[in-house]
Formats: C-alpha cells, sequence, structure tokens
C-alpha cells in the first residue's frame, strides 16, 4: 500500500509524527530516505517526543546507532556513513528486536531489513514544504490504510 502526503509546516509534520506513533509496535521498523536536511531527523525527534521520550533526539550519524528508552525503546540508526561497506550484525539485531528502529538512510541497509516495514521518503519542495511518500512493505500496508484516513 502506498500513499503520498503533503505536509506544510513543522506543526504538521509533529502530528503525522504523532499519527504514526499511534500505530507502533514491539519490533516496528521504519525507513526514512531524503536528501541531506530533508526532515528524516526532525520527523525522528517528533516520533520520539510522541512515545514520551524527553531526551534530546540528534542525528546519529558519526554514532550510526543510538537508542532512546521509553515503555517502547527507539533505536535510531543513521546509515548515510554505510553506503557499501555495511556488514554488521549487532545492527541486524537491533533492527529484529523488540523495540521500535528507524533507519535514516536505509537504502544502504537492504539486506539486512525485515521483509515488512513502512518507508517514508521525504521530498524537499521548499524552506517548510514537504511531500511524504509512505509504502507499507508486507504487513505495514494496512499502516499506511490508517494513515491515510
Amino acid at each position: 500500500m502506498k500513499m503520498t502526503k503533503t505536509i506544510y509546516t513543522l506543526a504538521e509534520m509533529e502530528e503525522f509524527a504523532r499519527a504514526v506513533a499511534q500505530t507502533l509496535f514491539p519490533g516496528f521498523v521504519l525507513c526514512l530516505s531524503g536528501d541531506l536536511g530533508a526532515g528524516k531527523t526532525t520527523f525522528t525527534q517528533f516520533l520520539g517526543k510522541a512515545m514520551g521520550i524527553n531526551e534530546v533526539i540528534t542525528s546519529p550519524t558519526f554514532t550510526i546507532l543510538k537508542t532512546y528508552k521509553s515503555a517502547l525503546d527507539l533505536h535510531h540508526i543513521d546509515a548515510y556513513r554505510l553506503e557499501g561497506v555495511y556488514q554488521d550484525e549487532s545492527l541486524e539485531e537491533v533492527i529484529f528486536s523488540h523495540g521500535v528502529t528507524v533507519i535514516e538512510w536505509y537504502e544502504h541497509l537492504l539486506g539486512s531489513l525485515p521483509k515488512d516495514y513502512l518507508s517514508i521518503e521525504i521530498e524537499t519542495r521548499d524552506s517548510t514544504t514537504r511531500v511524504l511518500h509512505l509504502e507499507g512493505r508486507g504487513k505495514y500496508g494496512i499502516i499506511v490504510n490508517a494513515l491515510s484516513d
């Protein structure tokens, strides 16, 4: 299942992240793509806030992985620096864990992803407008359907 949603403001992005947070479950995998500065980390910050995480969520570009504790732990992976060099079983353990895993630049980890996940491509239109292209793979198709209501 696929859908497209246009976001005009940060407040709308936060509202959409809250809607996504309502669909989370143990083992949830969310894959984000988009150009540098498109809003992947911003979306993750809003998602974390909706999950009750009070820590400041920052991009794990140099550390690759950060974990934030909540009722459902949030594992935030930035695979930007892993293009063509990925081979890390510890990341696969995180991806297949019982927390929520958000992967920025997931295209670099395609061989390590489960068959079911939600992907959101964030396309920049101007300084505030973003077009979100969602695709629910496998059982995540129903989530895209719920988010389109």
